[in-house]
């Protein structure tokens, strides 16, 4: 018995001293001089504040405690000797003045293993100050603006329970970043904002964005090279373009694989679930890639693989060298805001491979004229796979050379398109029932 007791207390010291040596240390940006009247420069202070937390041997808390602070710009860079947290409970603002626009980043952190941002406050990056003048889609020759956010090289991280609003470009973006996790962010700019995509990922692992809502004028979630096992739901989309994977190719051997997109809902956005490839261009793959449980309300494309995409013409008629392949929609539903419901345009070079469309239940808000529809009952096998479809009688009827489909229990009346789209058939959505 004195052995256990002797024991018990030896035990208890152990942690109290373990924990003693890893405890947390909070470092407040008001006790480094930052002024919270949303005027005063505090880059410095904040700079200072993260110098000191980064060298804390536990878990330190830096701390932005509630008011307005204005940070004209902030790289914070590890590695840190322990954990860290990010206390965000007020808001800080990015600067209007163009002349301070020339970083690429207004806030990044870079090399840091075990991260949390939290704390319910706001980074505002008072993006009107700059879309007019910096619209990328209107004049290529325009500088990039800074996103609000980002994060390089950080493993094992948590963000949640954060706003970003008005990213003058966009919002969260990720780079080579392992094991980080997303759930209730709140990002919103206009839906007329260029670029101002809500979670941007590249070169990234088992990243899990879940319980949010993405309002931006461009993609809500996009993924390019190098994202990997990817993990995304309970996300509601709207305004902006969806969801995406790409666009890929720009470069040599650019891959997407394992992502995993569920019981979203995505509101009057241009796109639904999206995957978008260069015509022409290098090579790459995007594969074991899956939307399940989807929920469309006035989307204009709620699925859409684009292996011709061209934001600005002219736009080559050369095929893409991008292979997309085993990618399955399941249960997707809703209303579409025009009169296609499913658009597969894949390349002629690199055929789409294993595209399955289960359980799809989408109706058109657009009126269709009947003579628009005079089709035939027709029936298709594509390499084991088969479509239950109906087809619009063309004399330029292409026959989906190009790409192998599995249908189930779908009805999908297919318009079909004209050849020189490679593999592209649009299904409207009049009438489609699972």
């Amino acid at each position: 018995m004195a052995f256990i007791s002797s024991f018990g207390i030896a035990f208890v010291l152990y942690l109290i001293l373990g924990c003693s040596s890893a405890e947390e240390n909070l470092f407040n940006v008001q006790s480094y001089g930052a002024i919270a009247d949303g005027k005063t420069d505090n880059s410095k202070a904040f700079l200072s504040t993260w110098k000191d937390a980064c060298q804390w041997n536990g878990t330190a808390k830096f701390l932005i405690p509630s008011g307005e602070y204005m940070v004209y710009a902030a790289n914070f860079i590890g590695p840190c000797s322990g954990s860290m947290t990010f206390q965000i409970q007020g808001v800080v603002k990015a600067p209007t003045d163009p002349s301070l626009f020339c970083n690429t980043t207004w806030i990044s952190i870079q090399y840091v293993n075990g991260l949390e941002i939290e704390g319910g406050g706001t980074l505002d990056g008072q993006g009107a100050s700059a879309w007019p003048y910096f619209d990328t889609s209107k004049n290529s020759n325009c500088p990039t603006l800074p996103i609000t956010l980002k994060l390089d090289f950080i493993e094992n991280a948590t963000v949640h329970d954060i706003n970003s609003i008005n990213s003058k470009s966009f919002h969260f973006d990720l780079f080579r970043c392992n094991n980080v996790t997303f759930s209730h962010v709140n990002l919103t700019a206009p839906g007329d904002s260029p670029n101002t995509d809500g979670i941007h990922m590249g070169v990234s692992t088992n990243i899990q964005v879940s319980d949010s809502n993405i309002g931006t004028g461009d993609d809500c979630i996009s993924m390019i090279n190098g994202s990997q096992s990817i993990n995304i739901s309970g996300i509601t989309c709207g305004p902006g373009h969806g969801i995406s994977i790409g666009s890929l190719g720009k470069t040599q051997n650019e891959v997407v694989t394992d992502i995993h997109v569920k019981n979203c809902t995505l509101i009057a956005t241009q796109n639904g679930a999206r995957i978008k490839t260069w015509a022409p261009s290098e090579s790459g793959s995007a594969t074991n890639i899956n939307f399940e449980d989807i929920f469309m309300d006035n989307v204009r494309n709620p699925i859409i693989i684009d292996q011709h995409y061209c934001p600005s013409p002219p736009c080559s008629s050369e095929a893409s060298s991008v292979q997309i392949k085993d990618v399955t929609f399941n249960n997707i539903r809703g209303t579409s805001s025009s009169v296609a419901a499913v658009t597969l345009n894949c390349s002629a070079s690199f055929p789409c491979q294993g595209i399955n469309l289960t359980e799809i239940n989408l109706t058109s808000a657009v009126a269709l004229q009947a003579s628009h529809l005079r089709s035939l009952a027709r029936k298709y096998e594509f390499a084991n796979a088969r479509a239950e479809s109906q087809m619009r009688n063309s004399p330029d009827q292409p026959f989906l050379a190009n790409a192998r489909f599995s249908f189930a229990n779908a009805m999908l009346p297919i318009w079909a398109c004209h050849r020189k789209c490679d593999c592209m058939f649009a299904i409207p959505a009049s009438q489609m029932r699972a």
